[in-house]
């Protein structure tokens, strides 16, 4: 499953404004859902790629989340056998 990220938000934060909000909408392109999310990274004097790439790694912990839910969507629970089936 490849996951495509896009830059859906960027910009400088109303609460702080040493910090630039990033969202991404990452898509599945195995099944075409999406899942959003925004990171908060103190910007100082990084470049935009950097902040960026700091926003992407503070977000896999919940975007591995989101692909493990679906892990069983679809699969059939066969009770004589006590497992998951498909």
């Amino acid at each position: 499953m490849a996951l495509t990220y896009e830059i859906k938000t960027f910009e400088v934060d109303t609460n702080d404004s040493s910090k630039t909000r990033v969202g991404f909408t990452v898509t599945d392109s195995s099944d075409e859902n999406i899942f959003l999310i925004d990171k908060l990274v103190t910007t100082s004097s990084k470049t935009d790629n950097a902040i960026s790439k700091e926003a992407y790694d503070a977000a896999q912990t919940e975007v591995v989340a989101w692909q493990n839910s679906k892990n069983n969507i679809g699969k059939t629970f066969n009770p004589d056998t006590d497992s998951l089936e498909g």
